[in-house]
């Protein structure tokens, strides 16, 4: 049986600082590898476990990544541990959920590739969620060997925004990937994401020594099909730890204004300098946004699509505080009810 230090499972001073005296001297720590509808996979010094989710509590309230105290003789989990960093968007459809993608990431490796996948405006969302959860954004763009100019998608990711650390590389060469290895090495954890088809699932072969399913990606349109169907935290052949997860059809950003703030902190930097505190960028005079468009500094698409973001996340925020607030409602009546049952009938 494999067996882990702490440290290479990647625990840290700040998770410690989490603990009472007690805890560090008593608990049983794990972190949480995979998330099932009612278990929780984990990994722990002594090795892989099966874990049950703390009494009342869904199993979609833990992330591949965790930290949890749990009790060996239940196998139960007594605390989540609160992530240092913690990837979560809205839930796809209509729902205002939340929804956990993955936690305690030091590194978000966003996944495209040096074709009709590349998608400005894609980018800038998987941006602003990484600066809002706190992780290290890397670009990673795939199917360099296909492509004639790979540097010129580097360079167009690069300025995107100064958070940019861009790599183009092929995804089945082995001495390519290897460029991955600082990102990925003593404990550190590199998450995966992107669309479907842009080689994730390839590279994480590659850094992991596995053997996932890959397939094609469709010749009309350079989209591809999924292969990842689960997240799941597996040790690299560098020694940190990776998290792949299914290709996403859409990245609904919610509570993410200070991750789009810092994507696009050229604009925020220039809107201070307006004439007006209230500029809307549009035909105000003393607009030094519009200048600089003007000047050529900016593209006019950068200024409607940092404008979208902000409108999207102050919506989907909105409705998730809103859904919040009836959570608590709902909880604070029933608790009520219980209150006034137990008073009547002394039970």
């Amino acid at each position: 049986m494999t067996q882990y230090s702490l440290s290479d499972l990647g625990w840290s001073a700040r998770l410690l600082a989490q603990l009472t005296p007690e805890e560090a001297e008593t608990c049983n720590l794990a972190r949480i590898a995979t998330v099932a509808r009612d278990r929780l996979g984990a990994l722990a010094p002594d090795g892989p476990l099966t874990l049950i989710p703390a009494a009342n509590t869904p199993s979609g309230a833990y992330a591949t990544g965790d930290w949890v105290l749990f009790d060996a003789a239940t196998a139960r989990v007594m605390r989540r541990l609160d992530p240092v960093t913690e990837l979560a968007r809205r839930a796809a459809g209509t729902g205002s959920d939340r929804q956990l993608i993955a936690s305690n990431v030091d590194t978000l490796g966003i996944v495209t590739s040096c074709n009709a996948d590349f998608n400005p405006a894609r980018l800038e969302r998987y941006l602003a969620l990484a600066a809002s959860a706190g992780a290290l954004p890397l670009v990673i763009l795939t199917k360099a060997d296909l492509c004639d100019d790979p540097g010129s998608y580097r360079t167009r990711a690069e300025r995107l925004s100064p958070l940019v650390t861009a790599i183009t590389l092929n995804a089945t060469d082995a001495g390519d990937t290897e460029a991955l290895a600082p990102w990925c090495r003593n404990g550190q954890t590199l998450a995966l994401l992107g669309s479907s088809g842009v080689g994730k699932s390839t590279l994480a072969n590659a850094l992991t020594g596995g053997a996932a399913a890959t397939r094609g990606i469709r010749e009309d349109d350079a989209k591809g099909r999924h292969t990842t169907t689960a997240r799941g935290l597996d040790r690299t052949i560098h020694g940190g730890w990776l998290i792949d997860t299914p290709g996403m059809r859409a990245l609904r950003l919610a509570d993410a204004a200070d991750g789009i703030d810092a994507v696009f902190s050229d604009l925020n930097d220039l809107a201070a300098e307006c004439r007006f505190s209230d500029c809307h960028h549009d035909t105000e005079p003393g607009c030094a946004v519009q200048a600089a468009i003007s000047r050529g500094e900016i593209e006019p698409a950068r200024l409607e699509r940092w404008r979208k973001l902000e409108r999207e996340d102050a919506r989907n925020s909105r409705t998730l505080h809103e859904a919040r607030e009836r959570d608590r409602a709902r909880g604070k009546l029933y608790r009520s009810i219980k209150k006034g049952k137990r008073d009547l009938t002394g039970r």
